[in-house]
């Protein structure tokens, strides 16, 4: 496989992953906050809903970008995949 290849099956795998991650994290979250607040009035659970989306959006790419840290120390990037963006300088 070329570059481009890569980097495509790359983004679309890493955008899976951390759709898969932000779904785990709002179950887990739903969860916790319906075993500390058993029925909650309808005000306050669209504001706990909200809260849980925010915070799972956080903690996914929170996860995303300290494994995205850690991949990039431990492989060579430009030897596997197209760069997206490049310099307008030349």
């Amino acid at each position: 496989m070329n570059k481009k290849v890569n980097t495509a099956l790359f983004i679309l795998g890493a955008t899976l992953i951390n759709m898969v991650l932000i779904f785990l994290f709002i179950l887990l979250f739903v969860i916790i906050v319906g075993m500390l607040f058993p029925e909650p009035s309808p005000g306050a659970a669209q504001l706990m809903f909200l809260l849980i989306f925010v915070l799972s959006l956080a903690s996914s790419f929170l996860i995303y970008h300290k494994s995205m840290k850690w991949i990039a120390r431990k492989v060579d990037m430009d030897k596997y995949f197209h760069p997206i963006f490049r310099s307008r300088r030349k």
